[in-house]
């Protein structure tokens, strides 16, 4: 009998919440970066989404999730969190702050729930891909199912 794939804790998440999405397992013995694994998997950058983790002048917490091959546009991501400046977590940091390791980085099932930005060019999806919260993990859901169980906001974060 083949072993069942643990369920990690977004999973156990999306499943209170009675949300629909898939699991894509695959071999990670490194990571390196998001267009890596989409390159490995097949995946369109565009529909390949990353979790960044910023800390604000003020000291608070907010994610962005963005499209893997972009980058965030700083002054942006500050306005739209009404915060002065917002500046990437140290990577030392990520497991302290969220309670998951770089590569493994969800916005579903942080240790708090932080304020959350989803790239607008999510809604353009049926489906986006996500980390599952741990290395060789990934989860494939609705955008807006998405925004909803993190009570987050679509918002263009990202440099043009």
């Amino acid at each position: 009998m083949a072993k069942k794939e643990a369920k990690t804790n977004a999973m156990r998440i999306l499943d209170k919440n009675k949300i629909s999405y898939r699991v894509n397992n695959y071999e990670c013995d490194e990571f390196v970066d998001g267009m890596q694994i989409a390159d490995k998997n097949g995946q369109a950058y565009e529909q390949s989404f990353k979790t960044l983790v910023t800390v604000g002048k003020s000291g608070g917490y907010y994610v962005f999730v963005i499209p893997v091959d972009k980058e965030i546009d700083f002054k942006k991501a500050a306005k739209i969190v009404g915060e002065k400046s917002v500046e990437m977590i140290p990577v030392k940091n990520i497991n302290a702050v969220t309670g998951y390791i770089r590569g493994g980085c969800t916005p579903l099932g942080m240790k708090k729930l932080y304020p959350t930005v989803i790239e607008e060019s999510a809604k353009g999806f049926d489906e986006i891909i996500i980390s599952g919260g741990k290395l060789g993990v990934q989860i494939l859901l609705n955008p807006l199912d998405l925004v909803k169980v993190v009570n987050g906001s679509l918002e263009h974060v990202i440099v043009n």
